[in-house]
């Protein structure tokens, strides 16, 4: 271990509160990672499958589910580099069917009763979410029930009893709906960045997959990152389970064999779909904690990374959408990315990062140099993060050696 970067007391402690929630049965098992500066730390505990007993490795494959976002939001700001698409462009000429909206007069309003957008959804809106649509709709709201009759309301990805519609299809069957807020001006979860795999696809007229693997997971040797598990690494794939309280409780929520991560989906959902591993997902921190480099290569411009990785929303969009009450008390939004804005805690101001609702979190904190990644093969009860994530977060700062 390099001097000055964790101590054995601390990693030991990590090792041991990590393994207890195995131990207790309410993970199957868990990977780990803290890293910082050429020290990284990797745990490895449990099981990835119960029924067959199959030991959890270093390299098990999981669903990052939302921590998929900022991969996706990096790819549409190598494209704004590259002067493909732009960030406060009208995204209309590529997605006609979100060109000319119109806007609910009140979010909970009849579907009959609106007016005309003030202006067209951009790039920024959809990487911010402010387009106007997502996944903070009151469930009573007459919008959330047109979108859940269409088949496009955000649903734990794939879990959901009907596939999600092929990408035109769904494009259209969003744009026959009207937006919830003008856009600009809520932050509304999740749509928005499936709706930037879209885009990117059709500016670069390359499906979303081949653009990542040949833009993102090549040059990065993200070489288990993808949309689905082959046939010959499903010895390494994780089963999910959901519930709580004793191991006897867990029950499967997708087999790691014949489930719905086997074969590639209709459509690839940038926001919540992906596949990854310890290593994998480290490399893309690194990434983006290189502010756009990596390992000597830069694939995403200095300016950007800082700007996607910066609070992004104003005391408006804060005050008219949220996941939980108390979300942006000390914090923000860049594009796909939670920003630390005040501290309150073990972070610094400017720690980033996002959690993954099948069972996973991530965060970066540049004043620190420090990576931390947990991937667990159990869904998340709320959108709070569980204990062991909060547990996590602390065991990676306490174990710092200065």
């Amino acid at each position: 271990m390099a001097a000055n970067e964790f101590t054995k007391r601390g990693l030991q402690r990590a090792e041991r509160v990590l393994s207890g929630y195995v131990q207790r049965g309410v993970l199957p098992g868990l990977v780990a990672a803290f890293a910082r500066g050429d020290t990284t730390r990797i745990e490895v505990h449990g099981r990835q499958d119960l029924d067959h007993g199959l030991s959890m490795r270093a390299d098990s494959i999981f669903r990052i589910s939302s921590m998929s976002k900022p991969i996706t939001a990096v790819a549409a700001l190598m494209l704004v580099d590259d002067c493909v698409l732009r960030l406060d462009d009208p995204v209309d000429e590529l997605l006609p069917e979100l060109a000319d909206r119109r806007v609910l007069k009140r979010p909970g309003g009849p579907l009959d009763e609106t007016v005309p957008a003030a202006r067209s959804i951009t790039l920024r809106d959809l990487l911010t979410f402010r387009a106007g649509f997502g996944g903070t709709w009151d469930p009573d709201w007459p919008l959330t029930a047109a979108a859940i009759e269409r088949g496009i309301a955000p649903q734990p990805p794939r879990l959901s009893p009907e596939p999600a519609p092929q990408p035109d299809l769904y494009l259209s069957r969003l744009g026959e709906l009207p937006l919830a807020y003008q856009p600009g001006e809520a932050w509304l979860y999740h749509t928005g960045i499936a709706v930037t795999g879209v885009l990117i696809a059709r500016a670069t007229g390359k499906p979303l997959e081949q653009f990542l693997r040949e833009r993102v997971f090549e040059p990065l040797g993200m070489d288990d990152t993808g949309f689905h598990v082959p046939a010959d690494k499903l010895d390494r794939f994780t089963t999910l389970y959901t519930g709580a309280g004793a191991a006897n409780a867990l029950t499967v929520a997708d087999p790691a064999e014949d489930g719905k991560w086997t074969t590639a989906p209709a459509f690839p959902d940038g926001g919540g779909d992906l596949v990854s591993t310890v290593e994998d997902y480290l490399t893309f921190a690194r990434l983006l904690l290189g502010r756009g480099r990596y390992s000597g290569t830069r694939l995403l411009s200095r300016p950007l990374a800082e700007l996607m990785t910066s609070d992004l929303l104003t005391p408006a969009n804060k005050a008219r959408g949220g996941l939980l009450p108390g979300m942006w008390d000390a914090a923000g939004w860049g594009m796909g990315v939670r920003v630390v804005t005040r501290r309150t805690g073990y972070p610094a101001v400017g720690q980033y990062g996002w959690d993954g609702g099948l069972g996973s979190t991530w965060f970066n904190d540049p004043a620190e140099n420090l990576i931390g990644i947990l991937l667990t093969p159990r869904m998340w009860d709320s959108p709070a993060a569980p204990p062991v994530a909060q547990d996590f977060q602390a065991c990676a700062y306490a174990a710092l050696a200065d």
